[in-house]
């Protein structure tokens, strides 16, 4: 007998629950009174189209997302002062500089880029030894410079050491380099920086370089 009633409490119950759902099972709203703001309700009892006006960005609002600094130095200036091109021109802009000091450069790395039909056609990642060539290219852009040089002339390696990769970089990447001179030897023509780069505020490469002036 107890527990007949301990069942027809239960079914009582869940006979209250489905009333307020409505029988059909679809949650109704309860009448709100004039003037009176009605709570949202959570996302799982909100219709499809809501949850999706709800979580749409649309492409001017990541258009925003995405803006960048304004270029320092634009491709046609990079030219001017760097004798690489295409395809081992591996900087694409100059949004921070200081004469003689340092300097930060980007490389939009896209699936065009010649090097990933090699390395490697099923999964492209950038070269190590290219990033850090791009990296030596920022750095060129402070040695071939007033007032490190007069700008006439070449730079190459001299060495490059306590080099560390901390991810892949790939299609899609944008690499942001950061070089810094630390030493400036003009009767040797002997560079030295220290350089950094990063992939969305990850660092992937860093490491010390050394580079010789020729003329």
């Amino acid at each position: 007998r107890r527990r007949s009633v301990e069942l027809l409490h239960r079914s009582s119950a869940r006979m209250l629950a489905l009333a307020s759902f409505g029988l059909a099972g679809s949650p109704q709203r309860p009448a709100v009174p004039h003037g009176v703001a009605r709570a949202r309700l959570p996302v799982a009892a909100v219709a499809e189209e809501t949850v999706a006006e709800d979580t749409w960005a649309g492409a001017e609002t990541w258009s925003k997302a995405f803006a960048e600094p304004e270029a320092i130095f634009e491709i046609n200036r990079i030219k001017e002062i760097l004798p690489h091109r295409y395809p081992f021109l591996l900087v694409d802009k100059v949004i921070e500089f200081e004469a003689g000091k340092r300097c930060v450069g980007v490389k939009k790395v896209t699936s065009n880029e010649e090097f990933f039909n090699g390395h490697f056609p099923q999964r492209p990642i950038m070269p190590g030894v290219l990033q850090v060539e791009a990296m030596a290219q920022v750095g060129g852009l402070v040695a071939l410079q007033e007032p490190i040089t007069d700008g006439k002339g070449d730079f190459f390696f001299a060495g490059v050491n306590n080099v560390k990769w901390r991810r892949p970089v790939v299609p899609g990447d944008t690499l942001v380099m950061e070089m810094e001179l630390t030493a400036f030897k003009a009767k040797f023509g002997l560079v030295k920086m220290k350089g950094v780069a990063y992939v969305d505020g990850q660092k992937v490469v860093e490491g010390d370089f050394q580079f010789a002036m020729v003329k």
